[in-house]
């Protein structure tokens, strides 16, 4: 489904739509990711107009693989965080394919599509057995993958950590809100990191998310039990899991 070892992922968020050619040998963008600002509102329409340009930009003729902020069952988007409402219940696989041409098109989470592109390229691409990532936003977004293959839509920063939910007492925009120091943050994360490594036993949890740059001030001060690891891939992990995805077929 790939072309010479390359594909093509779009990584959809709150204020920008993204996209690159990936080398699906390395994980690496095969030229400089486009990006064009998400629009607002951002209706269903809008957006696939907005894919239909990025992907004009890039003179790619292939398959695309997309990311969406949402539970993505089907090819049909359930939910819609940091995006229109208007997304819940749209067939976006069919919406994007029309809007592309007919050509084929797979539509996944935007979070498990980090995940995919972390447990082959990035943070853990040498652990064997559960891997789970967390992305620290102005939500939490999760992903999970039991020896390279993904459990789709999981959705652990919703889940009751201590009578709240998870990202409301953890994700990085609490932090920032609350003006909490990066002690009084990380002592909240393993709150939620307890409560999920009690229920799931996984064998490392990858960090993601902006202040994952910032590891080192609060990854030390964390006090679970699993292993956690920053994020490598960044900003181009959507892109990369995206692309994955349609070499691999995945189409959750």
């Amino acid at each position: 489904m790939s072309t010479r070892g390359l594909a093509f992922g779009i990584d959809i968020g709150g204020s920008g739509v993204k996209g690159a050619v990936v080398d699906l040998a390395t994980g690496e963008l095969a030229h400089d990711r486009i990006k064009i600002a998400t629009p607002q509102p951002s209706t269903p329409n809008a957006v696939a107009e907005t894919v239909a340009k990025l992907v004009a930009q890039s003179d790619w003729d292939g398959p695309v693989g997309i990311t969406l902020p949402s539970v993505v069952v089907n090819g049909i988007a359930r939910t819609a965080a940091n995006i229109d409402k208007a997304w819940v219940d749209t067939d976006a696989r069919q919406l994007f394919s029309l809007a592309l041409d007919g050509r084929e098109v797979v539509v996944l989470n935007d979070a498990d599509a980090a995940g995919m592109a972390e447990d082959r390229y990035g943070a853990a691409r040498n652990i064997e057995g559960l891997v789970m990532l967390l992305t620290f936003g102005t939500g939490i977004g999760s992903a999970l993958l039991y020896h390279g293959t993904l459990v789709p839509n999981t959705e652990f920063g919703h889940i009751e950590v201590k009578g709240k939910e998870a990202e409301h007492r953890a994700a990085s925009s609490v932090k920032e809100r609350k003006d909490l120091s990066y002690k009084a943050w990380a002592g909240e994360v393993t709150k939620v990191l307890i409560t999920l490594e009690n229920l799931l036993w996984p064998d490392v949890i990858v960090a993601g998310g902006g202040i994952s740059r910032d590891a080192e001030h609060w990854i030390p001060l964390l006090g679970n039990r699993t292993p956690v690891v920053a994020a490598h891939l960044k900003n181009t992990a959507g892109i990369v899991g995206a692309a994955m995805a349609v070499d691999g077929g995945i189409a959750p």
